[in-house]
């Protein structure tokens, strides 16, 4: 059996950060941030990322290190219960599914950037339509290359920790960084980008509401993977000298700013030819080839090199985060299993790549693959982020606040008194009480309750 390895000092930040920096970050911020306030929201979501983000990273991150095990062995040991390791198999449950419908749209992906490398996206609004509705619901294609996603992902998870996840992590995560720049200086440089960064920066507290709030406070919840078991997996292989407050913190940096530049590529560019963005799947799969090859028309050849250059981004930070997703499987089956890490990966792609062709096959080819009235895509999609990730975030958080001997906790917070503990009671308090109400928040704002 592998020995148990741990994070560089850079691998820490960067393998964690690129579990959390996803394309949710490119879908779904920049939206949001654009339709509800501008500079407003990103103001409001950044203190919801103080208020529940950072403390909720902290504890995920002394459950793991402290347990040094895979998830479900880690709250157990923590807990001195059986009981309690349910929680971390919740979440080796959730993130199964989650990469398995996820693979679906990181698929997309790369066939978006196949087909730019070949020049085969491109043309007028409805052209573009046209082919994604085309490819997406066609039954060979999209399962090909969803399959083709979860293999990729394989085969950095069975290279191990350090020559596999953290390895991974040190060229994406710099590579995605650079990407993203030249396609903001790109966009930003466009006649007229001016009004898409006026639309996502101008601050119109007019329209911060009490919906407003709480869709800021589940973004940060989701942006950040609380809930999936994938912060406490990577805190595994923390070393003990490994800073959780200041590593929270560097990460949840980099993931906003991540998200924020996401909102300068694509607003910029959006507005300069008139085009207001949608959010989700038709924003990068429709709105965006269209945008791209009409504001970037001056120049020949310039389109064609963008559109390869996003969905190279694309392909990449889904790859950050379908990685994090699967090691923590991988982990469990490894560990409960006493078999091999390749054994263990087979496992959780063998079961990725089931859930992947039933949830592509159930985005057009077949129609009857429906739960509850749902595709089964959206129906993954629904259970987990709805249901599934604040269930295991707010069972985390009563776990640490109340569960755990308040000594254990402060000795991981501090790391056994090496660094301030300050912050520590005011982090216990937020764990205790505020991030508990936040996600119960999140929760019945998602069933329409508030």
């Amino acid at each position: 059996m592998e020995t148990r390895a741990n994070f560089g000092k850079l691998g820490v930040i960067l393998a964690t950060a690129g579990s959390a920096v996803g394309l949710g970050n490119i879908w779904r911020f920049p939206f949001m941030a654009g339709q509800n306030g501008g500079a407003a929201f990103i103001v409001i979501y950044i203190i919801c990322v103080l208020l529940l983000g950072i403390p909720g990273m902290i504890a995920e991150f002394i459950v793991g290190r402290h347990g040094a095990s895979n998830a479900a062995r880690a709250y157990q040991s923590f807990g001195k219960g059986r009981a309690w390791g349910l929680v971390g198999i919740l979440g080796v449950v959730t993130s199964t599914i989650i990469l398995g419908f996820y693979a679906v749209v990181a698929g997309w992906c790369l066939q978006y950037l196949f087909a730019s490398i070949f020049g085969m996206i491109g043309g007028d609004a409805n052209a573009v339509k046209e082919y994604f509705q085309t490819f997406s619901s066609n039954a060979i294609k999209p399962t090909l290359w969803a399959v083709a996603f979860v293999l990729m992902t394989h085969f950095v998870i069975t290279k191990g920790v350090r020559k596999g996840i953290e390895k991974a992590s040190n060229i994406l995560m710099p590579t995605l960084f650079v990407l993203l720049i030249i396609i903001v200086i790109a966009s930003c440089s466009l006649p007229g980008s001016i009004k898409g960064i006026k639309f996502l920066f101008h601050p119109d507290f007019s329209k911060l509401t009490h919906d407003v709030f709480l869709d800021a406070l589940g973004q940060a919840f989701f942006s950040l993977s609380l809930g999936t078991a994938c912060l406490c997996t990577y805190a595994s292989y923390f070393s003990r000298r490994t800073n959780l407050y200041s590593s929270a913190c560097q990460i949840a940096l980099l993931d906003t700013l991540i998200a924020i530049l996401a909102g300068l590529m694509i607003f910029p560019a959006a507005f300069s030819v008139g085009v207001n963005p949608d959010s989700g799947p038709s924003l990068i799969f429709i709105t965006l080839p269209a945008v791209f090859d009409k504001a970037f028309a001056f120049m020949p050849g310039l389109g064609y090199v963008i559109s390869i250059l996003f969905y190279a981004l694309l392909v990449l930070a889904a790859l950050t985060s379908t990685i994090s997703m699967h090691e923590i499987g991988t982990a469990f089956f490894r560990e409960e299993l006493h078999t091999s890490r390749p054994s263990a990966a087979w496992i959780v792609t063998l079961a990725c790549c089931v859930i992947s062709v039933l949830c592509s096959l159930s985005c057009g080819a077949v129609k009857n693959l429906t739960i509850m009235g749902k595709s089964l895509m959206d129906f993954c999609d629904f259970i987990t982020a709805q249901f599934m990730l604040p269930l295991g975030s707010f069972l985390t958080c009563i776990f640490v606040g109340w569960v755990v001997p308040n000594k254990l906790v402060r000795q991981e917070f501090t790391n056994w008194e090496t660094v301030s503990g300050k912050l520590y009671g005011t982090w216990l308090l937020f764990v205790r009480f505020v991030c508990p109400a936040c996600i119960l928040m999140i929760f019945l704002h998602q069933f329409g309750v508030i």
